[in-house]
């Protein structure tokens, strides 16, 4: 009963932590920018697939940016990879970069 006990606590401890899960990670996806909206916070890209979010086809759609400054340092036009997870107040974009 002791090691039944002990084996629970065990696994509940390891659970909390997150030893042994692995995170799912957000990928880098390329895109175009098609609009800039710096007042709301957020990017129209023409982008590729995102499968980290189930996002299976190529599609045009507007993100909200983690950080405003990213929109700064982009514009219409620009090739970008960025990454993008889902928030509470929708898909947001976490990191983006100029592309190549």
């Amino acid at each position: 009963m002791k090691s039944k006990k002990l084996a629970i606590a065990s696994l509940s401890v390891s659970l909390v932590l997150g030893i042994g899960i692995p995170l799912a990670r957000a990928e880098m996806v390329n895109g175009e920018v098609r609009k800039v909206d710096e007042a709301a916070g957020k990017v129209t890209l023409k982008h590729g697939p995102i499968k980290s979010l189930d996002m299976e086809e190529p599609m045009t759609m507007v993100f909200r940016v983690q950080d405003p400054a990213i929109l700064k340092q982009i514009k219409v036009g620009d090739k970008v990879q960025f990454e993008a997870e889902r928030a509470a107040a929708g898909i947001t974009i976490t990191k983006m970069q100029k592309g190549k």
